[in-house]
């Protein structure tokens, strides 16, 4: 019976085992001011992005994604990347990372939230406060490439 409770190795090789999650995000800058969103009635800030699909190239996940989550058509011959981040994942186990590739990109849609969204704000690297890890990361990225306040 203690073989199938597990022994303290098991809980060692769970937390060695935790894959990566992969996402893409699309960085829509106007006015020196980036685009996050709220989601699913939580309090902080994210970047309009999610994970990318067996097949998908991670800059067609952001553009899919930008188009799911904020109703923007991005054109996809203006994405183009700008870093990654890799950090802990917010609201998963310890040593559970997120990698998130962040893409700029183009349109002259005005962003609206969908049904997986709740609002979208127009943000500067002030508002790291409000956002897990990653999105606190890509602020600080994005006002070192002097593209928001």
């Amino acid at each position: 019976m203690t073989s199938e409770s597990g022994g303290p190795e098991s809980g060692a090789d769970a937390a060695t085992a935790l894959p990566t999650i992969r996402v893409a995000a699309l960085a829509l800058v106007r006015e020196r001011r980036v685009l996050m969103v709220t989601a699913r009635a939580r309090d902080v800030y994210y970047m309009p992005g999610g994970k990318i699909d067996p097949g998908e190239t991670a800059a067609a996940a952001a553009v899919r994604e930008a188009l799911e989550e904020v109703s923007i058509r991005v054109e996809p011959a203006s994405v183009h990347p700008l870093f990654t981040v890799t950090v802990q994942a917010h609201g998963e186990p310890e040593g559970r990372l997120v990698e998130m590739q962040v893409f700029q990109g183009e349109t002259t849609d005005a962003p609206t939230p969908s049904s997986e969204v709740d609002a979208v704000h127009w943000v500067t690297s002030a508002d790291a406060h409000r956002c897990p890890p990653a999105g606190a990361e890509t602020l600080r990225r994005l006002r070192a490439l002097d593209l928001i306040d």
